[in-house]
């Protein structure tokens, strides 16, 4: 299993990045992104404490294990500036919080963030067909969630994105420990959004091709 969406007490989440880490080891994980609410306000203290624990779990853990953030209610005409800002400090995965019906999210965040540097918009709502375009134009994954509350229109990202094209992922938001993928939730949660078992297998090949991309070596230029 591989899940690039999770919070430590970084942010919001309960858990040291260890002790996360460790659970999704013994969870059967392959690798885990650790990508914590940031805003102007902490957005480099948060990154570079999360590369730095990301560097020392390497080689100790039998997972991989990947600096993220996620930006967070920052208003939308900011939101290309600080992504391009955060991949700067070390984070190889760049998560965006998007319109979730239960929050009070900016309007346009979702079409700011398909507009910028992001790769992936987490929990984007009720997402218009005009965004599902552009994410498969730009390939920016939507993500389909286990958070409570977020998850509740996983049916229609799901339809939207598969009628545009856009690229899939499934992540679980997790912010303490029983949040996290079991072999049997992953599953669920796939199905549960209205997925044929074909459109699973795709979710998993969607997964592992982020996990390529952000742990390719990178060429000198």
């Amino acid at each position: 299993m591989i899940d690039l969406h999770t919070h430590t007490l970084h942010s919001d989440g309960t858990l040291i990045p260890s002790e996360l880490v460790r659970r999704a080891e013994e969870a059967g994980y392959r690798a885990i992104a650790i990508t914590d609410h940031v805003d102007a306000s902490n957005a480099r203290d948060v990154v570079s404490r999360t590369v730095e624990v990301c560097e020392a779990l390497r080689g100790a853990v039998q997972l991989t294990v990947i600096p993220g953030a996620e930006i967070t209610h920052v208003p939308p005409s900011q939101i290309a500036d600080l992504a391009e800002k955060i991949r700067q400090w070390g984070a190889k995965v760049v998560v965006l919080h998007g319109e979730t019906v239960v929050e009070p999210v900016a309007k346009g965040t979702n079409l700011y963030g398909l507009r910028s540097g992001i790769d992936i918009l987490a929990h984007p709502g009720l997402v218009s067909e005009e965004e599902a375009k552009l994410a498969a134009e730009r390939g920016i994954y939507l993500e389909l969630t286990l958070r409570k509350g977020h998850c509740i229109t996983n049916g229609h990202v799901a339809r939207v994105a598969s009628k545009f094209g856009a690229p899939l992922v499934l992540n679980t938001d997790a912010h303490e420990p029983g949040d996290l993928f079991s072999r049997e939730s992953w599953l669920q949660a796939a199905l549960g959004a209205g997925l044929a078992r074909e459109k699973v297998e795709v979710l998993r090949s969607n997964a592992e091709g982020i996990l390529r991309r952000v742990t390719a070596p990178r060429e000198d230029t």
